[in-house]
């Protein structure tokens, strides 16, 4: 019995939806890499167990710099050779403190932005957006619900807030992690956020960007590029919340008219006055040869 176009389309419909279900669901891990990072990382150092996410957990405060802007930096692992001085931030007129928690997804260091005593508020506040969420959260939704939680609370703490997309990483799908970075841009812009990509800056082909365990960004040759696109961002997040004048000046209004003024010509002698008809005489009313009177009705009032 040949099958019906109903029963095809139903069976289209399936497959879409179970192709739909794969896309959604966080990729495995592969047991044998295709690609193994050859840079170096520093052995990590031990740092004081937060009482909140139970991780790892540092926060680094510069030495107060009047004549510097202070940028508050909030991220996972990524910032480890940062905090620990084994990678430098660039100099300019920008002071840096370091917020990290390693391991951490978005709603774990939602909770450590909650508690986090700052001596002194920031001009302004760098948020890497968590890659931990790509294998931490089930779904993509799941991930983007929990990533906007966590930026609404640093939003709700610092005004002037913008994000830094992740470093790419060689043990997740690629197209996995673009879906991922979209709804997090997506969270970013529903927000008012502005939201600075890394990707590009990070092509796959080079791996002495990566460490080996295809994670992390090698101290050598990938963080000094994150160094750098974390000074960029706050330099532009700054700039940008300096306040610009608005078109030109309006002009004062002007002051209203004079009063209008009618000059009276003093008059000498005695002065005609017409004398007003009657309304109930006769009146001549056309100037022509043949003259015609008209009767005015006066209605008495």
């Amino acid at each position: 019995m040949p099958r019906t176009k109903g029963y095809k389309r139903s069976i289209a419909a399936k497959k879409r939806e179970s192709e739909r279900r794969i896309r959604l669901l966080p990729p495995q891990q592969p047991s044998n890499y295709s690609r193994c990072g050859t840079g170096y990382r520093h052995m990590a150092n031990k740092w004081p167990i937060s009482p909140f996410t139970g991780r790892s957990h540092k926060l680094a405060i510069p030495a107060d710099a009047p004549d510097k802007k202070f940028v508050l930096v909030i991220g996972d692992s990524h910032l480890r050779s940062v905090v620990d001085g084994i990678v430098r931030m660039p100099e300019g007129p920008l002071s840096f403190g370091l917020m990290s928690t390693p391991g951490a997804h978005a709603m774990e260091l939602r909770k450590e932005v909650v508690h986090a005593i700052v001596p002194w508020p920031p001009d302004a506040v760098v948020v890497v957006a968590p890659s931990n969420n790509l294998t931490a959260s089930r779904t993509i939704a799941e991930a983007a619900a929990d990533f906007a939680m966590f930026l609404g609370t640093v939003c709700s703490r610092w005004p002037n807030v913008c994000v830094l997309d992740f470093p790419p990483r060689l043990d997740i799908e690629g197209a996995y992690q673009d879906f991922m970075r979209q709804e997090f841009h997506r969270v970013a812009v529903r927000m008012g956020v502005r939201y600075f990509s890394t990707a590009e800056h990070f092509p796959l082909e080079h791996l002495d960007l990566w460490c080996t365990d295809n994670v992390h960004l090698s101290d050598t040759e990938g963080m000094p590029i994150l160094a750098k696109l974390l000074w960029g961002a706050a330099y532009q997040q700054l700039e940008g919340a300096t306040p610009k004048p608005h078109g030109c000046p309006r002009a004062p209004p002007l002051p209203p008219p004079p009063p209008r003024f009618i000059p009276q010509v003093p008059m000498k002698g005695e002065v005609t006055v017409s004398r007003q008809p009657n309304p109930s005489e006769w009146q001549v009313v056309a100037p022509d040869l043949k003259k015609c009177r008209i009767m005015l009705h006066y209605d008495g009032k």
